[in-house]
């Protein structure tokens, strides 16, 4: 496991479980959200986020934390290792709405309301997004170690047992 991404529903616990993972398996680890995000909560360009993305996937070693379903393809062909938290709904609008107001290392601001669009982009992503990631991973079923967590604890548990030895 050298070049690894997590993915999975906004409040997933994506950063969360990519940091233990970080501090476990000592590889560099980059949220995409701050590649996007600006601490003026504006964004870059789009050719400006390809570019960093491409240079990260270049590199020995990576673990790439959050979705961008436009780069995913991208990431999937250089990583070797995907995790992939598909949390049910109210799972991931409870963590969402639990990380309102907390400083954290993989966004450049602190979120001071749990916002109608951002809510409603997590209740979208069951059926918009989830169907796309799916297909994307089959393509690669073969090729890549593809873990997929159905809860946190099945996620907690992976890292306690891989990592404990």
């Amino acid at each position: 496991m050298f070049k690894v991404i997590v993915i999975g529903c906004p409040g997933a616990g994506k950063s969360t479980f990519a940091r233990k993972l970080r501090d476990a398996a000592k590889l560099p680890l980059f949220y995409l959200d701050v590649l996007w995000h600006r601490p003026d909560q504006t964004n870059v360009s789009r050719d400006e986020f390809d570019v960093c993305v491409d240079e990260i996937i270049k590199r020995d070693t990576w673990i790439i934390d959050g979705n961008y379903l436009r780069t995913l393809e991208t990431r999937l062909a250089a990583c070797d290792t995907v995790f992939f938290m598909d949390y049910p709904l109210d799972v991931c609008l409870a963590g969402a709405k639990s990380r309102i107001g907390k400083r954290r290392e993989d966004l450049p601001w602190i979120e001071s309301e749990f916002d109608d669009e951002f809510k409603q982009w997590i209740m979208d992503f069951p059926k918009e997004q989830l169907p796309q990631i799916y297909k994307m991973l089959e393509k690669y079923q073969d090729s890549k170690n593809i873990i997929i967590f159905k809860t946190r604890k099945d996620a907690d548990d992976y890292l306690n047992k891989m990592f404990s030895q």
